[in-house]
């Protein structure tokens, strides 16, 4: 009966709620100004202990008895003079003297920044890609139609260029440079530097260049030149792409296998004797970061055998607008192609060191 009179004499300070800290029910706590700070009702010592009196229930709202709770829903709130006190000082509770650690402002900063976030950056960002996958649908619907109606007159041409063109195939290669550029020129701007530097079409020549999209095969065949690429046997297989590929004469070769690499080497060495041109990309396969990788030494043998020039080409932009692993994206910009002036010589390692240093100059 004393404490309970005690308790009723007390005059908890009444402190407007803060939306920051709803007091939860069963679990109300407040925070008094500093002149408040310090109770004659009892006192706590050491890590927030409260005094506790024989034959009382005491919850955990700062150690008041379960009769005080409905009073501490209402008024146990820190003021917001409160919430950003020094994270190393201690609130002491004005009803029962127990203390807690100033912890309060930590809990309100991680709240605020928690509601933060940059959703504008992410609506670009979202809207960019969106676009860049509908350019990408819209590239593959055009290469598709221009495929389909420039094979009919590829497929009839064959017998004629097998019998009058055999090797270099001007007819089918006119036929691919139209289905190239109509697939990039309404979405990409092409620009060219150096075309004086392409030697003769009736010139043998081995013509080596940067790898870094699927878009590069694309940009080389709206050069006009006849060279035979080197392509997976794989892709052989794709509808009209791959019937295409057979058609103008392209190169087949299994990249793990090295029965195949020299068969390659091989038949590239046949088709310069006879006239043709051929194609590598001296870094084997695409480029990740757009960087220039290290070259690989056959095209240089095969024009060291052959003698024929070299002709060094560097293509710029082709990995930001269709970066590697993401073909289904097309992005806008504009590519470059840079063709370098030939070179000749009989060591393969003078030729590939020579030929990348021109086609790094261009990337710089």
């Amino acid at each position: 009966m004393e404490l309970s009179w005690q308790f009723s004499r007390i005059n908890f300070p009444t402190v407007s709620s803060s939306p920051l800290h709803p007091s939860k029910r069963g679990h109300g706590f407040f925070a008094p100004s500093r002149s408040q700070l310090g109770s004659h009702h009892g006192s706590c010592f050491g890590r927030s202990r409260c005094c506790k009196q024989p034959n009382q229930r005491f919850s955990s709202n700062c150690c008041l008895p379960h009769e005080a709770r409905g009073d501490l829903r209402r008024t146990c709130r820190p003021p917001q003079s409160s919430l950003y006190d020094e994270p190393g000082s201690s609130i002491t509770c004005n009803g029962c003297g127990c203390q807690t650690r100033g912890k309060l402002s930590r809990v309100v900063v991680r709240s605020e920044l928690a509601g933060t976030g940059s959703t504008q950056d992410m609506h670009e960002f979202s809207e960019i890609l969106l676009n860049s996958k509908v350019r990408g649908i819209c590239f593959y619907a055009v290469t598709a139609f221009a495929a389909i109606i420039l094979f009919v007159p590829m497929l009839l041409e064959h017998p004629l260029v097998l019998m009058f063109d055999r090797y270099r195939r001007k007819a089918h290669y006119l036929v691919a440079k139209t289905w190239a550029f109509l697939s990039v020129a309404p979405f990409v701007k092409i620009e060219y530097e150096g075309l004086e530097n392409l030697p003769p079409t009736d010139t043998s020549a081995v013509y080596v260049s940067n790898h870094q999209s699927f878009l590069d095969i694309y940009a080389l065949l709206t050069l006009g030149r006849c060279f035979k690429f080197i392509s997976k046997t794989s892709v052989f297989l794709y509808p009209i792409i791959g019937w295409a590929m057979f058609l103008l004469g392209v190169i087949p070769l299994k990249r793990m296998d090295s029965k195949s690499q020299f068969d390659c080497l091989k038949q590239c060495i046949a088709l310069i004797k006879k006239g043709a041109s051929v194609f590598f990309f001296p870094e084997g396969t695409r480029s990740k970061d757009g960087k220039l990788g290290p070259f690989k030494k056959g095209a240089f043998s095969v024009a060291a055998k052959t003698g024929v020039p070299i002709v060094p080409i560097s293509l710029i932009g082709t990995g930001e607008i269709m970066p590697p692993g993401s073909e289904g994206r097309l992005n806008p910009g504009s590519l470059k192609i840079i063709v370098h002036p030939y070179i000749v010589g009989n060591n393969p390692d003078a030729l590939c060191s020579e030929a990348r240093n021109l086609i790094a100059s261009g990337l710089n």
